[in-house]
């Protein structure tokens, strides 16, 4: 069974799939060993862990790496944030199978105008909601492999709730697999969203946010299908990474709770390759 066949089986249970963020080879082995079952390759983390802020500066080359480095340790569907298609809908269609050759189920675009702007942050700029609907079209015309297309809108904050209502039922009816409407502002909102709409609806889980916090049942009662959570491994690293180095900065050479070589090399995959590796025999003097 394809992983885009079994990703769809995932979001059309009863049970909420929920789907960690990864953006390098060792988010990506973290989250295998965690027994995840399925991966986020996030824009915004995979934008952090190249120094870049999520406003649009990566590449589709730079994220189609990062899915391919993911996907040498995930043997779950990948869920991989494609932005605005990186273009018109010429270049969208090359993302959807530039994205399929480096391992995603399932392909995530945005109605921002390019460039775009995180989903948490103000600023944002919409396309038409046809335009958008074009690009949606063409993401189905490039699909090889029945990779899900996850269609998001932005527009709550642009145009208000209910158009992004509208704009998400436009995008079902234009083919869209899955609907992820981006930052509802209260519970009500977060609440009428999978209603409304006749396919699967994914919840955008971000810490610190413009969306209320919500806890996995409570999404699963709502009816929502699955849960992204894009900063679960990028900002625990951050905020790891600044702990470490604000006790180096005080003087310390060991910061907290230092991890041995050998625990970190045996999460990405020590043993297996020590085994591919013929032993040598010893020279004696």
């Amino acid at each position: 069974m394809s992983e885009a066949r079994i990703l769809t089986d995932l979001l059309r249970r009863d049970r909420l799939l929920v789907a960690p963020g990864v953006y390098d080879g060792l988010s990506a082995a973290v989250a295998s060993r965690a027994g995840v079952e399925a991966a986020y390759v996030s824009g915004a983390a995979v934008s952090a862990s190249e120094g870049l802020p999520d406003i649009g500066l990566t590449t589709v080359t730079e994220m189609a790496r990062a899915i391919s480095v993911a996907r040498r340790h995930l043997d779950v569907p990948v869920i991989a944030d494609a932005d605005t298609g990186f273009g018109d809908e010429t270049n969208t269609f090359r993302t959807v199978r530039t994205y399929e050759d480096a391992g995603a189920a399932a392909v995530q675009l945005e109605d921002q105008e390019f460039p775009k702007r995180c989903g948490h942050l103000d600023g944002k700029v919409l396309v038409d909601a046809d335009e958008f609907a074009l690009k949606i079209e063409a993401a189905l015309a490039a699909r090889r492999r029945g990779t899900l297309i996850v269609a998001r809108t932005d527009a709550i904050a642009v145009e208000g709730f209910d158009a992004a209502v509208s704009r998400a039922r436009q995008y079902a009816a234009a083919g869209a697999d899955v609907i992820f409407v981006e930052a509802p502002q209260t519970l009500d909102q977060v609440a009428a969203i999978p209603s409304a709409i006749d396919v699967p609806v994914i919840f955008n889980v971000v810490p610190g946010g413009k969306s209320p916090e919500v806890s996995g049942e409570q999404l699963q009662q709502l009816g929502y299908a699955g849960a992204i959570l894009p900063a679960a491994t990028v900002g625990a690293a951050f905020t790891a990474m600044t702990r470490a180095l604000s006790a180096i900065a005080g003087g310390g050479l060991t910061p907290g709770r230092a991890t041995s070589p050998r625990a970190l090399f045996e999460a990405v995959g020590l043993d297996e390759w020590a085994s591919r590796r013929a032993p040598k025999e010893c020279s004696r003097a």
